[in-house]
């Protein structure tokens, strides 16, 4: 019978693991085999120490970070939640790198996207100090403490950003699916070093684009005025990636839908209202403008039918309609004879009047058409500044990010069911985000939210700027007016729950999640054993009586099945409900029900109460069973119905 050993997830052990599986021959006495695997990786192994890499100070520790296990856990915190019973939406405060290590067994390969907006290097230390360590620790001593500041000269300031960042990328990319992709919003000052460890971690064939986001010029210019950031762009795995359809929805096409079935069959007439509907909406150097033609399929626009990689086959065509032989382009066809055919059945091929010219590819609209987001975007934050003073009677949020811009990323995502992941989580937009898209095409993407809860007055300390301060002040002053401790998780907890009222009051009809649970990062909830040699009768008594009692004095039965469950790899959203005795949590899931119970000294019938449950899995506590005897007793009980049994 396994027994969970209250870590998390093995990263290394699964790795290995992995290599066992592809190569079985390099495991000797359940080691690794390097002159193995190198002999059965042939020429693909590169031992020129003087090839290009990208290192620096502290790169080994980082990636020994990243693979550091974690003996933490999120406690749940129902009363900071909204509609725990229901919602499926986390906010987890907290370190992300630690939370990110808890959260690998549970959603490993189960994200959809991932966006994140992580702080800049803008002259001060990182608020974020990681500890090789005790990370938790280190943690709840620098909760929200702002750092002494470094010049923008100091040689260790990248090494520092590049030590926080790295980790975090190295563990984010374990939690995509596949075909995941993930978001990255930064400046000037380390988008080349970000491009850098992005290639390093998601593989240079994995980058898609680099997004110029255009926004509100800086302060104080230079020689030049800049008012743009960047976003960069990578999937987990391309070739996975290409089998997804990306793309938002572009709500023009409707429109043009609409004129087209209202005018046909004068298809004459359709070409010449779509010229105006493009000029009168200022469309006419947008790609859109090019449906400009009509027929009895539909609206459409028209591309070259010749191969652009100039080595497309030669073979005589003929039009179908007509029987004459079409004009080859120089360069020839772009399509074989097999695809030629099932466009002629599609109609998809405009052919000339006059066969002198070359024939065209048609491409349709229609209304479900997605259309790709472009490498520019220009945002307005005075709609959102506006929006969030209105929330909270003041601005509360230095820099928060417009809500069109991560709409428009989740939508590119084209998964309406999928997980959305923001692990420096700000002022909380993603969370909003998701909540309007949900409403606005009725789907039921979930998310979760990490974020360090920094302490607002030790951030006033070091702030820089009159409007930094300011904005500071004003969310201390809002903190303390509504009983709060001030730090950037409350005021971020309060916007999701009033964006979340002012949607629900839209439509009230409508059943999306508008809850969150809110988890914060804690030490494991059992006491740990004391080792320390001793011959003190009483202290070995003692040592006994708190190991009987092994949750920690200011923990309970349901904080420890949270802990179970990441420990396990169940995901935190799931519906909890208790077992009629009262004994146990039952944990469902759309393919699974899983029994937690932490019990002491069960009884037979307890057991066979448990039995009758529909239930696979069984997790007990040691203090469950007082004797040897029950224990064996309830392993041949669940055993002979099918069921599987693990202590923790």
């Amino acid at each position: 019978m396994n027994k969970l050993d209250g870590q998390s997830m093995d990263l290394i052990k699964e790795n290995v693991e992995k290599l066992k599986e592809l190569f079985p021959s390099i495991v000797k006495e359940d080691k690794i085999d390097f002159e193995e695997l190198e002999l059965l990786l042939g020429e693909n192994i590169n031992r020129n120490k003087e090839q290009y890499s990208f290192t620096w100070n502290g790169k080994t520790e980082a990636t020994k970070l990243a693979q550091k296990r974690s003996t933490g856990t999120l406690r749940p915190c129902i009363e900071e939640s909204k509609d725990w019973d229901t919602t499926q939406n986390l906010y987890i405060e907290g370190d992300n790198l630690e939370v990110l290590r808890l959260l690998q067994a549970s959603y490993n390969g189960r994200i959809k996207m991932i966006y994140i907006d992580p702080p800049y290097n803008t002259g001060k230390d990182l608020v974020y100090k990681d500890s090789f360590e005790d990370n938790i620790k280190n943690y709840k001593e620098q909760t929200g403490q702002a750092q002494k500041s470094n010049a923008d000269t100091d040689g260790r300031y990248h090494t520092n950003w590049l030590n926080m960042m790295y980790p975090r990328l190295k563990l984010a990319r374990n939690l995509l699916k596949d075909d995941g992709i993930i978001f990255i919003s930064i400046d000037d000052k380390e988008v080349k070093n970000l491009k850098y460890i992005c290639d390093d971690i998601f593989g240079e064939k994995n980058f898609i684009a680099q997004i110029v986001v255009e926004g509100t010029p800086k302060n104080d210019p230079l020689i030049i005025s800049t008012a743009h950031e960047y976003c960069l762009v990578y999937v987990k795995k391309y070739d996975k990636a290409k089998e997804n359809e990306w793309g938002i929805k572009n709500p023009i096409f409707d429109e043009l839908e609409e004129i087209y079935n209202l005018n046909k069959p004068n298809y004459e007439k359709i070409e010449l209202l779509l010229k105006e509907y493009y000029i009168n909406n200022n469309l006419t150097n947008e790609n859109i403008s090019n449906y400009k033609y009509a027929d009895e399929f539909g609206v459409y626009r028209i591309g070259p039918i010749d191969d652009p990689q100039r080595g497309g086959s030669h073979d005589t065509r003929t039009n179908p309609y007509t029987g004459e032989q079409l004009k080859t382009p120089n360069s020839g066809w772009r399509c074989n004879l097999q695809t030629w055919q099932q466009w002629i059945k599609e109609h998809l091929i405009k052919f000339p009047a006059d066969n002198s010219n070359l024939c065209s590819k048609k491409t349709y609209i229609n209304s479900s058409k997605l259309d790709l987001i472009r490498a520019y975007f220009k945002m307005q934050t005075r709609k959102d500044t506006d929006l969030l003073e209105s929330y909270f009677g003041r601005k509360v949020f230095q820099f928060p990010k417009p809500i069109k811009l991560i709409k428009t990323l989740i939508e590119c995502a084209n998964d309406k069911d999928g997980i959305y992941l923001d692990f420096f989580s700000g002022s909380a937009t993603t969370a909003h985000a998701v909540m309007e898209l949900n409403f606005e095409d009725e789907g039921s993407r979930k998310y979760i939210c990490v974020q360090l809860p920094e302490n607002l007055k030790e951030n006033l300390k070091t702030a820089q700027g009159n409007r930094e301060k300011q904005t500071l002040k004003n969310a201390i002053e809002w903190c303390e007016q509504h009983n709060k401790p001030c730090f950037l998780t409350e005021i971020a907890k309060e916007r999701i729950k009033i964006a979340g009222n002012e949607i629900e009051q839209k439509d009230p009809s409508k059943e999306i999640d508008l809850g969150f649970k809110v988890f914060k990062l804690d030490s494991s909830n059992l006491k740990k054993w004391d080792n320390t040699p001793t011959k003190d009768v009483d202290e070995i008594q003692n040592r006994i009586q708190t190991s009987i009692d092994y949750i920690k004095d200011d923990r309970n039965e349901f904080d420890l099945v949270y802990e179970v469950m990441l420990k396990y790899g169940i995901d935190l959203g799931l519906p909890i409900t208790k077992t009629q005795n009262d004994k146990a949590y039952i944990i469902e899931a759309p393919e699974y029900k899983l029994l937690v119970c932490t019990y002491p000294n069960l009884t037979i019938e307890d057991i066979e109460d448990f039995a009758n449950e529909s239930v696979g899995t069984y997790l007990f506590a040691d203090r469950c069973f007082n004797t040897d005897n029950l224990l064996v007793n309830a392993e041949e009980i669940l055993k002979s119905r099918n069921k599987e049994m693990r202590l923790f």
